[in-house]
């Protein structure tokens, strides 16, 4: 019998599954490189025999664990200056977070190999000198280096990240005119606290005034007032009278109609919308603080190595439990188990936090369900990014979708739209009248 080709498929099986089973060891020595040269104040559990995808703290692996795509490491005392050629090598690292450090130097100029760099925060440093050519990632969609000592201009390079949604250079020494930049997809700038001089660009304006507040810059407006038309003939005295009459008339028609919208507005509003009356805007630490202790005895009983934000694999967010608390919230909706909030943080990413009360279930039981509702896929299922435990807090991280829910559609939200559609075709029909009547 000839055992040949049976051997060399068992071991071609082997070699399938000993590759599908590993980790990326360049990547590995890479981190290893970097923590041995750079050294935190509070130790990391990182080691060559421990699997990294798996347990390393703040290390994310892609779904088949053959790259890192995630670097995660606020606050854990890295002091001096980034060693080149170690965290440069991560060729497929999509998030890099080293804020709340004590990390000096100019920027890293070998960072400009990280092409697939997607989210960058590198704030509460003591990084200086220019700021990098953003032209080498054109994948860029947040960047927070404020808190730092960043002087020069505002590059140029820029305008050529299509994707930049958040942008945050704010208490630096960057002087020099702000650039026109031209992003569409730009929803947070904050420029704050520099030396930056001229005018805010066109490009700029729909940013509030405290996004350049703290600089020596003005604000131009671009709109033209155009003459009014002067009359081709004089009207006559009785004409004009008896427009004037008209126009009061109209304008008592427009009056008592705007009167009596309003208050079939108000009543419809009031009727459907009641049960949200005390759920403005505040934030996601204020809310904790309604409950049995404030936020920051929650973090200091509880933020310990066994209590932390806990991220499925394949969640690219890079944020911590702070980040979340410090983060303003909007209540969605009440439940039986809990309240759902929006929450917006610092860097322009929104989520929904699900806060649960009165579960009263153990740490190992808690995180067994976490990982069964966590592997749930399907398309009509909204996944759950993270949870974190303790004794007092127990939170679900969720992705955010602006479509709403079907409670919202069910439960008043399509009557209090309904209302202010009145309102708003009401107003149209009033202000055609005016028109044709001035015509």
């Amino acid at each position: 019998m000839d055992f040949l080709p049976i051997f060399s498929s068992i071991s071609l099986l082997c070699l399938v599954l000993w590759q599908g089973s590993g980790e990326p060891v360049e990547d590995k020595e890479a981190l290893l490189d970097f923590v041995n040269k750079f050294p935190p104040s509070r130790p990391l559990n990182w080691n060559e025999s421990s699997p990294m995808c798996a347990s390393w703290t703040g290390v994310t692996c892609n779904e088949d664990k053959s790259r890192v795509i995630a670097i995660r490491l606020p606050g854990v005392g890295f002091h001096g200056t980034i060693p080149p050629d170690t965290i440069s090598r991560l060729s497929a690292l999509q998030t890099l977070s080293l804020r709340s450090n004590v990390i000096s130097g100019h920027f890293p100029s070998d960072f400009s190999n990280l092409k697939n760099l997607s989210f960058l925060y590198l704030q509460f440093n003591n990084l200086s000198g220019p700021l990098p050519d953003f032209s080498a990632w054109k994948n860029l969609t947040v960047v927070n280096l404020s808190n730092n000592h960043f002087n020069g201009s505002i590059p140029v390079s820029l305008n050529i990240l299509p994707l930049l949604s958040g942008l945050n250079l704010a208490n630096n020494s960057l002087s020099g005119e702000i650039p026109d930049l031209n992003l569409s997809r730009l929803q947070v700038l904050n420029l704050s606290n520099n030396n930056l001089q001229g005018t805010v660009p066109k490009s700029l304006l729909r940013f509030p005034h405290s996004a350049f507040s703290g600089n020596n810059i003005s604000f131009r407006t671009f709109s033209t007032v155009s003459p009014a038309p002067q009359p081709a003939f004089e009207p006559s005295l009785k004409s004009r009278r008896r427009r004037r009459l008209s126009e009061a008339a109209l304008l008592g028609v427009v009056v008592a109609a705007g009167v009596l919208g309003l208050v079939a507005f108000i009543s419809l509003t009031f009727v459907c919308c009641s049960r949200r009356g005390d759920e403005d805007e505040e934030t996601f630490s204020g809310k904790l603080h309604k409950g049995e202790m404030s936020p920051e005895k929650a973090i200091s009983r509880n933020q310990d190595a066994n209590n932390k934000l806990v991220f499925f694999q394949g969640c690219n967010y890079a944020f911590d439990l702070e980040d979340l608390l410090r983060a303003s919230a909007e209540v969605l909706g009440k439940g039986t188990f809990g309240t759902a909030y929006k929450a917006i943080l610092e860097d322009a990413t929104t989520v929904v936090v699900k806060r649960l009360k009165e579960v009263a279930v153990g740490k190992k039981d808690f995180e067994q369900h976490m990982e069964i509702v966590g592997s749930l896929k399907h398309e009509n299922v909204v996944e759950l990014k993270a949870y974190y435990y303790s004794k007092d807090e127990k939170l679900m991280v969720y992705d955010y979708h602006s479509q709403g829910s079907i409670a919202s559609i069910l439960h008043g939200t399509y009557y209090c739209f309904s209302s202010c559609q009145f309102v708003l075709q009401l107003a149209y029909v009033l202000i055609a009248i005016m028109h044709l009547n001035q015509i």
